[in-house]
């Protein structure tokens, strides 16, 4: 068995509390980090080792984006992407490198937010979003190794992974031009979405809830921005998937949720 988290942590260093915290009750296999915001000298590397998390791969940036993933289970990093091609640090893949886990590649994204208008041509931060998806895509489609892509993909496509599909139809996050790029993304290499294969829509499902709301569990203005999909195969082996809202309510928590799904390889 294999168990893999994401968690869009919003400053590891910030909330290496939390994350000690969730690995002692939790303890996944593998964890991975989106938004560590911070380059990898200053990553909290000893603490993850002392907790049992030897293995680590770092793509930091100083201040903003970054992704990280620690494993307790040996891996190789095989690869850095820079779909957005403007060097933000937004991606790192690796590869448990036991036998036993049958070569399985663990891809951790940071999706850009995107800026809160919708068209390309008055934000050239939604723009750049649209083309790091239209990369992704293409990559995707020559996948060929049983692959786990996990991470903040800053879209909530169904009806149900947000609070309301009227009042946030030409929200940037849930707009359509968004939720059809991601969908080729999807196509491109038949990925499957783990977390609704075993949170059936129209079900709510929820991973992220704004720090401008702070009676978030009361009103629960929700998103699931956050993601874990799996190769076709792979995917047949997932055997539990869980997400821990309970987080949201930790002290000076991230406003993202782990999610963690278990695989029988």
């Amino acid at each position: 068995m294999v168990s893999v988290t994401t968690w869009n942590i919003n400053s590891v260093r910030l909330r290496m509390p939390l994350v000690e915290k969730f690995l002692n009750q939790q303890a996944p296999d593998v964890l991975c980090l989106q938004e560590i915001k911070c380059v990898e000298e200053q990553f909290p590397a000893k603490a993850f080792r002392e907790l049992g998390y030897e293995h680590i791969a770092i793509h930091g940036q100083k201040g903003y984006h970054g992704v990280a993933t620690v494993s307790r289970l040996p891996f190789r990093e095989i690869s850095r992407y820079d779909w957005q091609d403007n060097g933000e640090a937004r991606h790192v893949g690796v590869q448990l490198t036991d036998p036993a886990h049958q070569g399985m590649v663990i891809e951790n994204v940071y999706v850009p937010a995107g800026g809160d208008v919708p068209d390309r041509e008055v934000n050239a931060k939604f723009g750049q979003k649209l083309d790091f998806l239209e990369r992704m895509a293409r990559w995707a489609d020559n996948v060929d190794q049983p692959t786990l892509i996990v991470g903040d993909f800053n879209i909530a496509p169904l009806e149900s992974d947000v609070w309301s599909h009227k009042q946030l139809l030409k929200v940037v996050s849930h707009t359509p031009i968004e939720v059809e790029a991601l969908q080729r993304f999807m196509d491109a290499h038949g990925w499957t979405d783990i977390g609704r294969e075993h949170v059936p829509a129209p079900e709510r499902y929820y991973s992220w809830w704004s720090y401008r709301n702070p009676n978030w569990q009361t009103n629960d203005k929700g998103r699931r921005l956050d993601h874990m999909w799996a190769s076709p195969e792979l995917a047949k082996q997932a055997t539990r998937h869980s997400i821990l809202e309970e987080a949201r309510n930790w002290d000076r928590p991230s406003d993202h949720v782990p999610l963690t799904t278990e695989f029988t390889l």
